[in-house]
Protein backbone atom coordinates (compact mmCIF):
# COMPACT_ATOMS: atom_id res chain seq x y z
CA UNK A 1 0.00 0.00 0.00
CA UNK A 2 1.34 3.24 -1.24
CA UNK A 3 0.05 6.28 1.75
CA UNK A 4 0.24 9.76 0.74
CA UNK A 5 0.50 12.15 3.94
CA UNK A 6 0.61 15.57 2.48
CA UNK A 7 -1.90 17.08 4.91
CA UNK A 8 -1.13 19.85 6.96
CA UNK A 9 -2.50 20.58 10.33
CA UNK A 10 -4.02 23.55 9.07
CA UNK A 11 -5.79 21.62 6.46
CA UNK A 12 -7.67 19.28 8.54
CA UNK A 13 -10.99 19.46 8.72
CA UNK A 14 -13.55 18.62 11.32
CA UNK A 15 -14.63 14.50 11.49
CA UNK A 16 -17.71 14.56 12.73
CA UNK A 17 -21.00 13.82 12.29
CA UNK A 18 -22.02 11.76 8.82
CA UNK A 19 -19.64 11.80 6.57
CA UNK A 20 -20.03 10.14 3.28
CA UNK A 21 -17.99 7.53 2.30
CA UNK A 22 -18.72 6.93 -1.89
CA UNK A 23 -17.70 3.81 -3.32
CA UNK A 24 -16.99 4.26 -7.48
CA UNK A 25 -15.28 2.50 -10.17
CA UNK A 26 -12.19 5.28 -11.16
CA UNK A 27 -11.76 6.76 -8.02
CA UNK A 28 -8.84 8.49 -9.11
CA UNK A 29 -10.76 10.02 -11.94
CA UNK A 30 -13.52 10.62 -10.04
CA UNK A 31 -11.00 12.92 -7.35
CA UNK A 32 -10.02 15.12 -10.70
CA UNK A 33 -13.90 14.96 -11.81
CA UNK A 34 -14.79 16.15 -8.47
CA UNK A 35 -11.94 19.43 -8.44
CA UNK A 36 -13.43 20.39 -11.71
CA UNK A 37 -17.24 19.58 -11.06
CA UNK A 38 -17.63 20.36 -7.32
CA UNK A 39 -14.27 22.49 -6.42
CA UNK A 40 -13.12 19.43 -3.92
CA UNK A 41 -9.68 19.87 -2.71
CA UNK A 42 -7.80 16.37 -2.10
CA UNK A 43 -6.47 16.43 1.67
CA UNK A 44 -4.77 13.03 1.43
CA UNK A 45 -4.69 9.15 -0.75
CA UNK A 46 -3.90 5.34 0.24
CA UNK A 47 -3.69 3.51 -3.44
CA UNK A 48 -3.62 -0.35 -4.08
CA UNK A 49 0.37 -1.20 -4.42
CA UNK A 50 0.01 -1.00 -8.11
CA UNK A 51 -1.23 2.42 -7.80
CA UNK A 52 -4.83 1.79 -10.04
CA UNK A 53 -6.92 2.11 -7.08
CA UNK A 54 -7.83 4.18 -4.15
CA UNK A 55 -8.17 2.45 -1.28
CA UNK A 56 -9.09 5.86 0.87
CA UNK A 57 -9.11 9.15 -0.59
CA UNK A 58 -9.73 12.27 2.00
CA UNK A 59 -11.72 15.36 -0.10
CA UNK A 60 -13.11 18.20 0.92
CA UNK A 61 -16.03 20.16 -0.64
CA UNK A 62 -17.61 23.13 0.39
CA UNK A 63 -15.79 23.11 3.92
CA UNK A 64 -16.77 19.50 4.73
CA UNK A 65 -15.32 16.10 4.75
CA UNK A 66 -16.16 13.52 1.67
CA UNK A 67 -14.21 9.99 1.88
CA UNK A 68 -14.12 7.90 -1.73
CA UNK A 69 -12.12 4.72 -2.34
CA UNK A 70 -12.74 2.33 -5.51
CA UNK A 71 -15.41 -0.22 -5.57
CA UNK A 72 -13.06 -3.24 -4.47
CA UNK A 73 -14.94 -6.64 -5.95
CA UNK A 74 -11.91 -8.85 -5.34
CA UNK A 75 -12.40 -7.72 -1.91
CA UNK A 76 -16.34 -8.43 -1.43
CA UNK A 77 -17.05 -4.52 -1.61
CA UNK A 78 -18.30 -4.80 -5.74
CA UNK A 79 -19.93 -1.30 -7.50
CA UNK A 80 -23.11 -1.18 -6.58
CA UNK A 81 -24.57 2.09 -8.39
CA UNK A 82 -26.15 5.03 -5.76
CA UNK A 83 -30.55 4.90 -5.69
CA UNK A 84 -30.92 6.20 -3.06
CA UNK A 85 -29.55 8.92 -1.43
CA UNK A 86 -28.70 12.48 -3.00
CA UNK A 87 -25.26 14.25 -1.72
CA UNK A 88 -26.80 17.88 -0.96
CA UNK A 89 -24.55 21.02 -1.03
CA UNK A 90 -25.84 24.13 0.86
CA UNK A 91 -24.25 27.20 -0.60
CA UNK A 92 -24.71 30.91 -1.33
CA UNK A 93 -24.32 30.73 -5.16
CA UNK A 94 -26.27 27.52 -6.20
CA UNK A 95 -26.81 28.66 -9.79
CA UNK A 96 -22.70 28.83 -10.29
CA UNK A 97 -21.71 25.81 -8.16
CA UNK A 98 -24.93 24.34 -10.40
CA UNK A 99 -23.72 25.45 -14.08
CA UNK A 100 -19.88 24.23 -12.66
CA UNK A 101 -20.97 20.97 -12.35
CA UNK A 102 -22.96 20.64 -15.44
CA UNK A 103 -20.15 22.38 -18.03
CA UNK A 104 -17.82 19.29 -16.38
CA UNK A 105 -20.01 16.67 -17.30
CA UNK A 106 -22.92 16.18 -14.86
CA UNK A 107 -26.56 15.32 -16.43
CA UNK A 108 -29.16 17.16 -14.70
CA UNK A 109 -31.87 15.46 -13.45
CA UNK A 110 -33.84 18.76 -11.73
CA UNK A 111 -33.28 21.99 -13.19
CA UNK A 112 -31.65 24.94 -11.18
CA UNK A 113 -35.11 26.71 -10.10
CA UNK A 114 -37.00 28.00 -7.42
CA UNK A 115 -38.83 25.60 -5.52
CA UNK A 116 -42.32 25.19 -3.67
CA UNK A 117 -40.12 25.73 0.42
CA UNK A 118 -38.56 28.88 -1.56
CA UNK A 119 -34.93 27.79 -2.21
CA UNK A 120 -33.37 27.91 -5.47
CA UNK A 121 -32.57 24.26 -6.06
CA UNK A 122 -31.09 22.08 -8.69
CA UNK A 123 -29.93 18.23 -9.07
CA UNK A 124 -27.49 16.44 -10.98
CA UNK A 125 -25.75 12.56 -11.44
CA UNK A 126 -22.20 12.72 -12.35
CA UNK A 127 -20.49 10.55 -14.53
CA UNK A 128 -19.62 7.99 -11.68
CA UNK A 129 -23.48 7.86 -10.96
CA UNK A 130 -23.52 9.64 -7.69
CA UNK A 131 -26.52 11.83 -7.21
CA UNK A 132 -25.71 15.60 -5.97
CA UNK A 133 -28.25 18.28 -5.48
CA UNK A 134 -27.35 22.14 -5.00
CA UNK A 135 -29.36 24.12 -2.89
CA UNK A 136 -29.43 28.27 -2.22
CA UNK A 137 -31.90 29.39 0.74
CA UNK A 138 -34.34 32.04 0.37
CA UNK A 139 -32.36 35.00 1.88
CA UNK A 140 -34.77 36.15 4.54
Amino acid sequence: MTVQTDVKPDQAISMKGVIPYIHVEGAIEAVKFYERALGARELSRQTTDDGKRLMNCQLEINGGPVMLMDAMPDHGYPFQPSHSFTLQLIVDDGRAWFDRAVAAGCTVTMPFQKMFWGDMWGAVIDPFQIRWAFDEPVKS
